[in-house]
């Protein structure tokens, strides 16, 4: 076995030059080679208290994957992982370890702490280019359960009850399965043959999986209970974008950042000639400061613009967004406008000519400039708008980027379900609604959070509906 390295340094990411991958789609950071995961393996210190594993929403057995790649036994780490998680190879790629595992990593007190993400990323790549075997299917249980949604939530449910022997059917709204890993998150982040190699993972265990079937409207949730499902889980995430609420906001040339990213990512709107169009080209202002809002800024530089802002009304302390993912925005060129708020879009106008093919586009952005007050209900310092400040950011496409709620068509179609004001599904801590046998989690109880969290969340409904079913 190598020697411990006790670096105060994690080994760095491969990644793509900045100056190129501004330009493609290919995904950006590159991997570790199997030396370089083994030097970051030999930094952990393998904590008889496991302080990492505290900090995983799914409780990986971190030490003891990272104790199996330390020895060379790559296969064997990912055995270790996939008793916890379905979705390594993603949760390796997007998860923020950073706020939650190796933020709890003993060598992060002097130091960098251990590259989990990194050497999970490695570990399930590894799995995926050379393991063979086949998932061994359970023997069925008998039982059946319907999921709603393949997201993170609910592949993850749908895998941990398929492993105990559950007949699951997963109904996708969207014509291919992975939910916001496939419209949400573009490919240079997250490239879709990992997502499509997760879910034929599932298949394999039997998991049924149908798309283009929309609960609340093809079928309901109590059509499903008719059809001979005993149990039903509800992962159907956050689709339905917030707007500002400001004049202009109807103008062609804006978009949420929701159908900004489905119309690139899932429905191939960087082709040249797509099925379905959207703005390429010229300068882009990206409204908000989360992972999405990198996400839809990074990919409209891709598509060409020529000029990307991210308008925030806070300070870079403020920004909601991974740091490894500002860090690659601004080594692009993004330009971060700061501490700035828009209060109108503008538009072009001929009301003699309704021919004009100019009419309706964005032609700017009016803005205001902002300071930070007191700390509001979070503990974050309140924007205040400065009096006077007023100035115009000459753009022609918008993209708001300010977070996401549950669409309400289930609500609205299923008798008995509670909500909270801001549409989210009341559970309690078994992941179980207001309605027997209906169970729900992730971005459609929370509203739009990480990806982990939501495996974390079909992972806790997933066993609620197995002791559910076995007592039932």
């Amino acid at each position: 076995m190598a020697k411990a390295n006790m670096s105060p340094n994690r080994n760095p990411m491969p990644s793509q030059e900045a100056e190129v991958r501004a330009h493609n789609f290919d995904e950006v950071a590159l991997g570790y080679s199997e030396e370089t995961a083994i030097d970051e393996a030999m930094r952990c210190l393998n904590c008889k208290n496991m302080p990492c594993v505290e900090g995983c929403p799914v409780k990986i057995r971190i030490p003891e994957f990272i104790g199996k790649i330390k020895e060379g036994d790559f296969e064997g780490a990912y055995q270790v992982i996939s008793k916890s998680s379905s979705l390594p190879a993603v949760c390796g790629r997007v998860c923020p370890q950073e706020t939650q595992c190796e933020s709890k990593c003993v060598r992060g007190i002097k130091g960098e702490s251990v590259g989990i993400g990194r050497l999970e990323r490695f570990v399930a790549d590894w799995h995926n280019t050379f393991s063979t075997e086949a998932p061994v299917k359970p023997e069925s249980n008998g039982h059946r359960v319907a999921v709603v949604g393949s997201g993170p939530s609910g592949l993850t449910c749908a895998g941990d009850l398929a492993k105990k022997g559950y007949k699951v059917t997963v109904f996708e709204a969207l014509h291919t399965a992975g939910g916001v890993l496939v419209y949400g998150i573009p490919e240079f982040r997250l490239p879709k043959k990992i997502v499509a190699k997760e879910v034929e993972g599932l298949k394999a265990l039997d998991v049924d999986i149908q798309t283009n079937v929309v609960i609340g409207k093809t079928l309901t949730v109590d059509e499903l209970f008719e059809m001979g499902y005993e149990a039903v889980f509800i992962g159907s995430g956050a689709g339905l974008p917030n707007f500002m609420g400001i004049p202009g906001e109807s103008y062609k040339g804006v978009y949420s950042a929701n159908e900004f990213l489905t119309r690139s990512n899932l429905m191939k709107a960087y082709l040249e000639n797509p099925n379905t169009p959207i703005m390429k080209g010229g300068r882009v202002a990206v409204v908000g400061g989360g992972n999405v809002a990198m996400d839809a800024a990074r990919t409209a530089l891709r598509l060409g613009a020529e000029k990307v802002y991210v308008v925030y009304r806070r300070s870079m302390e403020e920004l909601p967004a991974r740091k490894e993912e500002v860090e690659h925005a601004i080594e692009e060129g993004i330009d971060f406008r700061l501490l700035n708020n828009p209060v109108e879009i503008l538009g072009y106008n001929n009301p003699d000519d309704a021919r004009d093919p100019k009419n309706g586009f964005v032609t700017g952005m009016k803005c205001i400039r902002m300071e930070l007050g007191e700390p509001d209900e979070k503990g974050r310092r309140r924007p205040v708008p400065v009096e006077g400040s007023e100035f115009l950011l000459e753009v022609d496409t918008v993209i708001i980027s300010i977070g996401t709620s549950p669409n309400p068509l289930i609500k609205d179609t299923t008798e008995g379900l509670e909500v909270n004001r801001r549409g989210g599904i009341i559970v309690n801590e078994d992941a179980l609604t207001s309605r027997t046998g209906v169970y729900a989690g992730g971005d459609a109880v929370t509203g739009a959070a990480t990806v982990i969290s939501a495996m974390g969340a079909g992972k806790t409904a997933a066993a609620a509906i197995d002791n559910y079913l076995s007592n039932k």
